[in-house]
């Protein structure tokens, strides 16, 4: 086992993996920008070095800063949380250069999966159900009028390396297509460096069902169940739970087993997610996350498993501490994201926290960096917490997080924890009726009716 790992992220995740490695027994060095010298991360790690100003390029995403930090406090492994370079491939080619552990995949199957033509070959060729479209990239407008017309609309152009909804344009019909094409390309160019798009079949009305799978890398693999992260804004999750409501056992078992076998067969190591679209009881593929998943705490709760020290001990060569057999859930969970935002345009809303108090009680965790007296930056993410709240059924976990939400007190900075208390006003919520684009539309309402 390790001795120490360095952690290559800052705020609640970096937290995260802290406690997991205290519990270890795990000594842990934090590494940290200018502005977040004062992070919670810093201060509960057991060493902690400053490796550039604010800006991500120059502290969190600079690879020569973390290899020095790594040798400078001799660090044995690199926990890169997510984010930033947790899905880079060419950072974790470096690490492994230099015989030093990366809790997570390997380099290539990080490059295989961050290309998402490759991915979606790769995943099809191991026989999991994909979204009809495009065999590859799609070269230019032509080609693409004629893979619309062959598929049928509606179809969505996608960047090859986009992400975080970037690089992504519908196109409702064919009068549509010269300007969603042109535009997904521009938006891929501009934020990936890279043009190449591919087409898939637009679903109309499917939920976003992620499947939890975990690999020793030594041709073992086992699923956790899946995720409804279907409540969702340009792309962004916002809540998230688990198991899904619409998702019957039998489905479950099918499409676990089907992800399961294909990480399997390709030696995978660590935590990854596989992310379908589900509509009219098929599953999609549409990508892969080699990661830890932001929201995997729910998938935590209902199997009383620890994720990141999983993460660990296959890094550090030991086997799964579980096996399929021993994966039963138990009860519901759900997560919502706490952001630093204003409504209803939520723009970012960083600032000094003058207040702030968690909630607590039976089945309630909040993942958070927060403190009083904390200053958010403003160069990162806005996500300042997540609220996690597990009970034994879901009804029973939305009471729980409407209890909590009235518990949860952030001063001094608007964040969305209003969204969540109307949204558990809807009738929809409370029967888990809703797909990707319900957001979106409950949003485009209430915002209309003032």
């Amino acid at each position: 086992m390790f001795d120490k790992i360095l952690i290559a992220n800052r705020g609640e995740i970096a937290l995260r993996v802290v406690r997991a490695a205290r519990e270890m027994g795990i000594a842990t060095v934090a590494v940290h920008s200018t502005a977040d010298s004062d992070a919670m991360h810093v201060r509960m790690a057991d060493e902690s070095i400053c490796i550039g100003p604010p800006p991500s390029p120059q502290s969190y995403l600079s690879i020569p800063a973390i290899m020095s930090a790594c040798e400078i406090t001799g660090a044995q492994a690199i926990h890169p949380g997510y984010g930033f370079l947790s899905e880079n491939a060419n950072f974790v080619q470096i690490v492994e250069d230099h015989d030093i552990a990366f809790i997570g995949p390997t380099a290539e199957h990080i490059r295989i999966m961050g290309d998402k033509i490759t991915a979606k070959d790769t995943m099809k060729a191991l026989g999991v159900p994909c979204v009809p479209g495009s065999d590859g990239g799609v070269p230019d407008l032509a080609t693409a009028k004629k893979i619309g017309d062959e598929i049928g609309y509606p179809v969505i152009i996608k960047a090859t390396a986009g992400g975080g909804g970037k690089g992504m344009k519908v196109a409702q019909n064919a009068a549509d297509m010269e300007r969603a094409f042109q535009t997904a390309r521009a938006e891929g160019k501009s934020n990936f460096g890279n043009d190449e798009v591919y087409i898939e079949k637009y679903l109309t009305t499917p939920r976003h069902i992620e499947i939890q799978v975990f690999g020793d890398g030594k041709g073992k693999a086992v699923h956790l169940g899946e995720r409804d992260c279907s409540l969702q804004r340009r792309h962004q999750k916002v809540f998230e739970e688990a198991p899904g409501p619409t998702i019957t056992a039998e489905e479950r078992a099918r499409i676990g087993k089907v992800c399961a076998d294909a990480v399997a067969k390709i030696n995978y190591a660590g935590a990854g997610t596989i992310e379908f679209l589900y509509e009219n009881g098929e599953f999609y593929f549409i990508e892969m996350n080699t990661r830890l998943q932001v929201e995997h705490p729910v998938t935590e709760a209902i199997f009383g498993v620890d994720l990141v020290r999983e993460q660990i001990r296959v890094a550090a060569g030991l086997p799964m501490s579980f096996t399929q057999d021993d994966l039963t859930i138990n009860g519901h969970a759900i997560e919502v994201r706490i952001n630093a935002e204003r409504l209803p345009n939520f723009s970012p809303c960083p600032g000094k926290i003058t207040q702030y108090h968690s909630p607590g009680g039976l089945g309630v965790r909040i993942d958070s960096a927060l403190y009083d007296g904390y200053s958010i930056p403003p160069y990162y993410d806005s996500l300042i917490g997540k609220l996690i709240v597990h009970g034994r059924d879901r009804p029973e976990a939305l009471a729980r997080l409407n209890r909590a939400l009235s518990e949860l007190i952030v001063d001094g900075v608007d964040t969305t924890i209003p969204l969540f208390n109307a949204l558990l006003e809807d009738a929809d919520i409370h029967k888990g009726s809703y797909n990707i684009h319900w957001l979106e539309h409950w949003l485009e309402t209430k915002l209309a009716d003032g």
